[in-house]
């Protein structure tokens, strides 16, 4: 079981219950589908931002990285990107990941608290 988060691309929703329609919406269009669109240039560059701090779960020699699933960026379609944390390290990476989406003017989605973050 991981910590997910969904990170995309518009208008920051007015609150948590439209924020999740939002999500669903998107999960629908981009990533429940059979053939998935290439990441956007934004969405590649907040994955790019997230990797730079910790190195992708597939090239983790360590077992230092917080991510549940890779690679990260197979979680990404269109603009939205849909990822998991292992819970060992969720607060301190969804934390960051959520300020990376903020500074890049994302919108930042945690799914098990159904909120908008930060």
């Amino acid at each position: 079981m991981s910590y997910d988060l969904a990170v995309w691309e518009g208008e920051r929703p007015a609150d948590d219950k439209s924020a999740r329609r939002v999500f669903s919406d998107l999960y629908d269009r981009y990533l429940d589908v059979e053939v998935k669109e290439p990441p956007s240039e934004r969405i590649t560059a907040y994955v790019a931002g997230l990797l730079d701090r910790w190195c992708d779960i597939t090239e983790d020699e360590d077992e230092t990285s917080p991510w549940s699933v890779g690679p990260l960026i197979d979680g990404a379609s269109g603009p939205l990107v849909y990822f998991g944390l292992a819970w060992r390290s969720a607060a301190e990476a969804s934390a960051y990941a959520a300020v990376v989406a903020e500074s890049m003017g994302l919108v930042c989605f945690d799914v098990q608290q159904d909120r908008i973050r930060p």
